[in-house]
C-alpha cells in the first residue's frame, strides 16, 4: 500500500512539473541594441528592416510583445533572415552607439527618440532613416502578427525607395 502512495505523489509531482511553463525571463530577451549603425546597415544588407523595441524592466506589455511576436517572427523562416531585431531598453544607462556611430545611452537614445510609453516597435534603416511608423503599444492581440508583419513588408519596400 505503502508503494503506491509513493508512485501516486511521483505521477502528480510529474503532472504539476510539466504543467509548469517552460518559457523564463531569459526567454525573453532580445538582443540589446549595442551599435545601432551597424545593426541597420547588417539589416538593410539582408533585406529588411533593423527593428527596435524601446521597452522597460517593469513592463509586463513589453515582455508579452517581445515573447509572443517578436522572438517567433525572428524564428519565422519568412522574415528571421531579413530583420535583425534589438532592444533599447528607456530605463537603461547601458552603452549604445546611434545611428551616426555617436555614443550615448539606451535612456538618451529613448528620450531622443521621444519614446514615452512602452513598448514601442520602430523599424529602421541605414542612418536612423524611419522606414515605417512605430507601433505603440501593445494594440489588439488578435492583430498585433498581422500589424508587425506588414509593417515588416512595408519597411522592405521602403529600403528599396531612395
Amino acid at each position: 500500500m505503502r508503494q503506491s502512495w509513493n508512485d501516486g505523489v511521483r505521477l502528480i509531482g510529474a503532472l504539476i512539473l510539466a504543467c509548469l511553463p517552460l518559457a523564463s525571463p531569459a526567454a525573453e530577451a532580445l538582443p540589446a541594441a549595442a551599435a545601432l549603425d551597424a545593426e541597420a546597415a547588417a539589416a538593410a544588407r539582408a533585406g529588411g528592416p533593423l527593428i527596435v523595441i524601446f521597452s522597460r524592466a517593469d513592463c509586463s506589455f513589453c515582455q508579452a510583445v517581445k515573447r509572443d511576436y517578436l522572438q517567433p517572427l525572428a524564428a519565422d523562416p519568412r522574415y528571421g533572415k531579413r530583420v535583425v531585431i534589438r532592444e533599447v531598453r528607456q530605463d537603461s544607462d547601458a552603452a549604445l552607439r546611434d545611428f551616426a556611430g555617436r555614443p550615448t545611452t539606451h535612456a538618451a537614445f529613448a528620450a531622443a527618440e521621444k519614446v514615452k510609453l512602452v513598448p514601442v516597435v520602430a523599424f529602421y534603416g541605414p542612418g536612423g532613416r524611419r522606414l515605417h511608423p512605430p507601433i505603440v503599444g501593445a494594440r489588439l492581440p488578435d492583430f498585433y502578427q498581422s500589424y508587425l508583419e506588414d509593417a515588416v513588408e512595408q519597411s522592405a519596400l521602403a529600403l528599396k525607395k531612395p
